[in-house]
C-alpha cells in the first residue's frame, strides 16, 4: 500500500490527489491511500510519499473536476475542509466515481463513496452558515474591524468571502485561531490569506477585549431585545453550541 500524505491547504490536497491518481494508474486505485497530516498512526507495511504543493498539479486537478460539473466541484471543495482525518481519502474515492459516472455522480445517493462526500459537505456547509451568521466583528482604532472564529472544520474561505461581498470599503481581517490562518480585506481591494507568526496573532488576540460603544449597545440590544417569559436555554444550545460562541459579543461574558 502507498499511502500519500500532504499538509492541509487547499493546493496540498489537490497535489495529493493528483500524485496518487498517477500512482494508482500503474498499481491501481486500491493499492494507495490519501491521509493529511499530522498523522495518528503509522502502518509498518506502508509505502509513505509526502506529497508538497505544486499549483500547477493543482490546477489541473481543479480544471479537471469542474468540467464535470459545477455541483461535484463544490462537494468536493467543502468535503475537503472537513476536519475528519479520512476526508481527503473520501474525496479522491468520490472523484473516482466521478470522472466514471460524469454528472450523473451528483444523484448516485446509495454508493457509499458519494453520501460519505455528501455527509463531510452538508456538516462543512453547517458551520459555514453559522459562523456567516455569528461572526462578530470589533473595531480597532476606528479604522480595521477584527474577527476571532475557531471553527471545528477549515471554512475561513466561504466564510470571508461571505462578508468580502458585503464589506468591500472597510478594512478587516477574519483570524481562524485554530490553524493561525486570517483572511485579510484591504478597503476596495481583493481579498488574501495569510499564515499568521505567534507574535502577530498574540497581538491581534488583545483587539477582541476591546470595547467601545457599539459592543456596549449591541450587548445592551442583545438583553433588552429577549422575552424572558420565552427564554429556552436548552434550545438555544441546540441551535448555536455553547463551544461556538467564545468570541461572540453577546455571549462573552457568558460562558
Amino acid at each position: 500500500m502507498k499511502v500519500f500524505i500532504c499538509g492541509s491547504s487547499y493546493e496540498d490536497m489537490l497535489t495529493c490527489i493528483y500524485d496518487a491518481w498517477s500512482c494508482a494508474l500503474g498499481v491501481g486505485h486500491s493499492g494507495v491511500c490519501l491521509m493529511r497530516e499530522p498523522l495518528r498512526q503509522l502502518d509498518m507495511f506502508a509505502d509513505y510519499i509526502h506529497v508538497d504543493a505544486d499549483y500547477e498539479k493543482s490546477d489541473k486537478v481543479m480544471r479537471s473536476v469542474r468540467r464535470i460539473s459545477d455541483i461535484v466541484y463544490m462537494n468536493m471543495f467543502y468535503a475537503l475542509m472537513s476536519w475528519q482525518d479520512d476526508a481527503l481519502d473520501a474525496v479522491y474515492r468520490y472523484l473516482i466515481v466521478a470522472f466514471k459516472e460524469g454528472r450523473k455522480v451528483e444523484h448516485m445517493l446509495i454508493l457509499p463513496e458519494v453520501m460519505k462526500v455528501m455527509e463531510l459537505r452538508r456538516t462543512v456547509g453547517n458551520e459555514v452558515h453559522r459562523f456567516r451568521e455569528f461572526a462578530r466583528f470589533t473595531a480597532v482604532d476606528r479604522r480595521v474591524y477584527v474577527c476571532h472564529i475557531e471553527p471545528r472544520n477549515n471554512v475561513l474561505i466561504p466564510v470571508a468571502e461571505h462578508f468580502a461581498d458585503r464589506m468591500m470599503s472597510e478594512h478587516w481581517m477574519i483570524m481562524d485561531d485554530n490553524r493561525r490562518l486570517a483572511a485579510v480585506h484591504p478597503r476596495d481591494e481583493n481579498m488574501y490569506i495569510r499564515v499568521l507568526t505567534d507574535n502577530e496573532a498574540e497581538a491581534l488576540s488583545k483587539a477582541e477585549k476591546m470595547r467601545d460603544e457599539y459592543t456596549d449597545m449591541w450587548k445592551s440590544f442583545f438583553e433588552t431585545i429577549g422575552i424572558e417569559q420565552r427564554e429556552n436555554p436548552k434550545c438555544q444550545r441546540n441551535m448555536f453550541p455553547i463551544w461556538s460562541r467564545k468570541h461572540v459579543t453577546e455571549f462573552v461574558h457568558d460562558i
